[in-house]
C-alpha cells in the first residue's frame, strides 16, 4: 500500500457525489434569471427531457423519490384496503407509500443472486384483492421484468416501477423505468444523476399524469377557484434550481453509467478471490450490473461478522452502510401490526444481517477504491 499511504488519514465517505462545472453554471444561470420556484420553463424542460430519454409520454417532477411513490400510488385511485405486493428487502419508502394511502402491503422475498423480487414469489401472493405490484430494482441489477409483465398482464394488475437506484440501467436493452404503468425515480445525492433532492414520475396514461400533477401541487383548483381544493394532495414540487441541475446532469447520463460500471469492475477485480465474502457478478443473462452501490455479503463463519468488519473499516476512515432492514422487522411496522408476526422471509433477513456496501459515489477515485479493497482484504485475513 506504499503509493496509497496518504489515504490512511483521509476519510472516504460512503457516497461522494459528482458535480460538474456546467452543473454549477446551470444553477447560477437560473438564479440570475430569477426562476427559483417550483414552476417555470426549467422544470418543464427537465420533465420533457427525462420523459423523452425513457420514451414515455408524460413526466411529473416531485421533491424526492418517496414523494414520487406516494403520488404514483395515489394516482391509481385504488379502493381502500387493496393489496399491493412489494419486496421485503427495500428502502422503507416502498412500504410507507402503501400504508399512507390506506392500502395493504404484501411482502415477497428476494433472490439471493440479484437481491431482487422473485417473480415466482410474486405469483404466489396474488389474489382477488391484489391491485398492484411495486417493482423495486435493487442496488445494481433489474428485476426480471419479462416474467413480471406476463404476471401483471394475466392478472390485470398495475405495475409501479421504482427505478430510483438504476437510472440509465437497461433490461434487455430497454431502459428501466419505462416498463411500469407508472414509474418513479429519485435524484438524491447518491443517485446516478442528482439534483440534491428530487424525484420524477413517468407514465403513458393521461389520467395518471393529470392526477399526479394535481396531487404534487396541493390539488389546487383552476382559475378563480384556485384555493378551493378537490382532493388531499401534497406540496411536492421540484424547484427550478433543482431542475436546472437535473437538465445538466441528464446530458451526462451515459458517461455516469459508464463510470459506475468502472467503479464496480475495479472493486470486483480486487475482491473476487476473497473466500470470506460473496459479491455479485458483473452481468447476468438479461442485464449488466450498473453498481448503484457495490454490495458485499459476509459468508457465515465463526471468525468474522458483518458488524465487526464495518467497525474495523470505519477505524480506517472508510465509511460503509449496512444493507436495507427487512420490512417485517421494522419497529414501526411491528407497533402498527402491519405484517403477520410469524412471517418468514429468509433471503431478505440473510441479506440484511450479512450485507453492507462500500464507498460507491461517483466522486470516488480509483486510488480510494484500491485502498478500500486492500484494507478489507487485510481485515479478512487476520
Amino acid at each position: 500500500m506504499k503509493n496509497l499511504s496518504k489515504l490512511k488519514s483521509k476519510f472516504i465517505p460512503v457516497n461522494r457525489p459528482k458535480v460538474f462545472s456546467n452543473d454549477i453554471k446551470s444553477v447560477v444561470k437560473v438564479l440570475r434569471e430569477n426562476w427559483i420556484s417550483g414552476d417555470g420553463p426549467y422544470v418543464k424542460k427537465f420533465e420533457e427531457n427525462f420523459a423523452k430519454f425513457h420514451k414515455k409520454k408524460y413526466a411529473i417532477s416531485v421533491s424526492n423519490g418517496t414523494a414520487a411513490l406516494e403520488v404514483a400510488l395515489k394516482s391509481l385511485n385504488l379502493k381502500k384496503g387493496s393489496e399491493i405486493i412489494i419486496p421485503a428487502f427495500s428502502i422503507i419508502s416502498t412500504a410507507l407509500c402503501v400504508v399512507k394511502n390506506n392500502l395493504k402491503p404484501i411482502l415477497v422475498d428476494v433472490d439471493l443472486d440479484t437481491w431482487n423480487m422473485n417473480p415466482e414469489e410474486i405469483l404466489k401472493k396474488i389474489n382477488s384483492k391484489t391491485k398492484a405490484i411495486i417493482i423495486t430494482h435493487i442496488y445494481g441489477f433489474p428485476v426480471d421484468m419479462s416474467r413480471v409483465l406476463k404476471i401483471a398482464k394475466r392478472k390485470k394488475i398495475f405495475i409501479i416501477e421504482d427505478a430510483a437506484e438504476v437510472i440509465g440501467q437497461r433490461y434487455k436493452n430497454r431502459l428501466c423505468g419505462s416498463f411500469g404503468d407508472v414509474s418513479t425515480f429519485s435524484f438524491y445525492a447518491n443517485k446516478h444523476i442528482t439534483t440534491g433532492e428530487g424525484g420524477m414520475i413517468l407514465t403513458n396514461s393521461k389520467t395518471i399524469f393529470d392526477k399526479s400533477k394535481s396531487l404534487r401541487n396541493l390539488c389546487f383548483g383552476s382559475g378563480n377557484n384556485r384555493f378551493n381544493h378537490e382532493d388531499i394532495g401534497w406540496n411536492y414540487r421540484l424547484s427550478s434550481l433543482q431542475a436546472a441541475m437535473g437538465i445538466s446532469q441528464l446530458k451526462k447520463i451515459n458517461y455516469l453509467v459508464k463510470r459506475k460500471r468502472e467503479i464496480g469492475k475495479l472493486y470486483y477485480s480486487y475482491l473476487k478471490h476473497n473466500k470470506f465474502i460473496k459479491i455479485q457478478d458483473q452481468s447476468i443473462k438479461y442485464a449488466k450490473n450498473i453498481y448503484w452501490v457495490f454490495g458485499v455479503l459476509i459468508k457465515p463463519n465463526k471468525k468474522f461478522d458483518r458488524d465487526l468488519i464495518v467497525k474495523k473499516l470505519l477505524k480506517k476512515n472508510i465509511q460503509t452502510r449496512n444493507f436495507f432492514y427487512p420490512m417485517h422487522k421494522q419497529n414501526i411496522f411491528k407497533r402498527l401490526k402491519i405484517f403477520k408476526t410469524k412471517i418468514k422471509l429468509p433471503n431478505s433477513e440473510f441479506l440484511s444481517r450479512n450485507g453492507f456496501y462500500l464507498p460507491s459515489g461517483l466522486g470516488i477515485t480509483n486510488k480510494e477504491i484500491i485502498y478500500t479493497c486492500k484494507v478489507l482484504n487485510t481485515i479478512l485475513k487476520k
